[in-house]
């Protein structure tokens, strides 16, 4: 049996230690999350699949039937918005469910030590799981469409990767605000939902110019658009899949992939500033 000592500055010194001592904890959390998400429920995991593909028949209606937004030669748009999708519904998932994650597990934090960064952790790893069903889902569909992805779909990881940083870094800023300020839960939805039309998922973000001409002043449009990370996730996952065919602007990626680290970085340092207070305030 493992002596758990409790001294002072002990906590800071043996923080990252102790995220691997309490790894089972970790393991329970998220399974319990999993379990409960479809506890009760007449289809169960199959909502996962639901949402994401109602979602792309609808817009795949406005954009391409209504809109008349053109597809990349040789891709449907059906695919074109799946691709999409997926990454961002695990991001948006995974940021909600983070955000909300400490409150919900007010009486295990207010009783017990352990590191709380395994709560928020834990949400984006019961989302991540949500993610790889509907996976399964663009495989079926790709069949389907006969459109088989090449060599690419090997670098797809990566930008999954991407976005898992993306939801873990504002996730952990939103779940530490939301704590001190119940204003969050509010904030939130709205919050995703105009990251959702901010983001490429209906469309191609080669509809967003790279330059705008406003009363004769350049605005690098395409670079500021570029500042959602979930914009070089997305135009990446969907260049891995649909094999290259569709736009993929390397400053994009690079911002995003530099936005993710800070995100992250500053995400773990405000998370660890306001830990020692969630038990008093929470």
């Amino acid at each position: 049996m493992t002596e758990l000592l409790l001294e002072p500055g002990r906590v800071e010194k043996n923080y990252w230690r102790d995220l691997w001592r309490y790894r089972e904890l970790f393991y329970f959390l998220a399974w319990r999350d999993i379990l409960v998400r479809y506890k009760q429920t007449v289809i169960g995991v199959a909502w996962a699949v639901i949402k994401p593909l109602l979602t792309t028949v609808v817009f795949t209606f406005v954009f391409s039937k209504l809109g008349k937004f053109p597809s990349p030669p040789g891709v449907p748009y059906f695919l074109l918005v799946l691709a999409a999708n997926l990454p961002w519904q695990f991001f948006s998932t995974a940021m909600s469910e983070s955000s909300n994650s400490l409150v919900s597990n007010a009486n295990l934090i207010s009783k017990i030590y352990f590191p709380r960064l395994i709560v928020p952790a834990g949400s984006v790893i019961t989302s991540f799981v949500d993610f790889l069903i509907t996976v399964g889902l663009m495989a079926i569909m790709m069949a389907c469409f006969h459109f088989l992805p090449d060599w690419r779909v090997f670098i797809a990881p990566l930008f999954v990767l991407l976005a898992f940083g993306a939801a873990f870094g504002i996730g952990l800023w939103l779940c530490a605000l939301n704590v001190e300020y119940r204003d969050f839960r509010h904030i939130v939805p709205f919050l995703v939902q105009f990251g959702f039309f901010l983001s490429p998922v209906g469309y191609s973000s080669a509809r967003v110019p790279i330059v705008w001409q406003w009363h004769g002043l350049d605005i690098p449009l395409r670079l500021l658009y570029s500042l959602n990370p979930m914009v070089g996730v997305i135009d990446g996952f969907r260049w891995a899949l649909l094999r290259g065919q569709t736009d993929l602007w390397w400053p994009a990626i690079l911002m995003s992939c530099c936005f993710v680290v800070f995100l992250c970085y500053s995400g773990i340092w405000y998370f660890r500033r306001m830990e020692r207070t969630f038990a008093d305030i929470i």
